[in-house]
């Protein structure tokens, strides 16, 4: 059994450290996580976004969107989401329940982007919207419509798959010391 599994503190910095190469690694199987919000409509939407930032001090991570998008919508009538992370090497499964703060046409994160990447925040018509064939939409870049969300960690659950099963949740209420469940 990986020693990293049974111990509390060891648990937290593995997360982070497999969540901050997420982050920076396109190959590495946490960058693509699901990120969860309550419907407009009841339920629950679920997409897959790109993990942008993943920071163990601020105990922040962010993902980018659309201001046009309906999760912006989402998070405008309930800033609460779930980012779910799967790593099959390590077979630790992440669920970061975070409360999102929105930051619309940042300069500087703008300029962070690539050419290719700017291309996904603007356009006509908006994200979602019905359209007669597959192209009939225009990608015009637009810094007005780029979202950060910077989720700001309520809670972790990490889930330890191997041959022993662990489970731990780290909480803010508790300033993230961690507690063991029953996996």
């Amino acid at each position: 059994m990986d020693d990293w599994a049974n111990d509390l503190e060891k648990l937290w910095d593995f997360a982070w450290q497999k969540l901050h190469r997420g982050a920076a690694d396109a190959k590495s199987p946490l960058h693509r996580p699901a990120f969860a919000t309550a419907g407009r409509d009841g339920g629950a939407e679920a997409r897959i976004v790109v993990l942008r930032s993943a920071s163990p001090s601020r105990h922040t991570l962010e993902v980018h969107t659309d201001a046009a998008s309906a999760k912006v919508a989402e998070l405008v009538a309930d800033p609460r989401a779930t980012l779910l992370f799967w790593d099959p090497r390590s077979n630790l499964q992440l669920r970061a329940r975070v409360r999102v703060e929105m930051v619309t046409g940042d300069a500087e994160a703008w300029e962070q982007l690539g050419e290719g990447a700017r291309m996904n925040y603007g356009g006509t018509p908006a994200t979602g919207t019905g359209i007669d064939a597959p192209d009939a939409y225009d990608k015009t870049p637009a810094r007005d419509r780029h979202t950060r969300l910077i989720g700001h960690l309520q809670s972790l659950d990490a889930v330890y798959l191997g041959p022993e099963h662990r489970r731990a949740l780290y909480s803010r209420d508790d300033g993230f010391a961690g507690t063991w469940l029953a996996p």
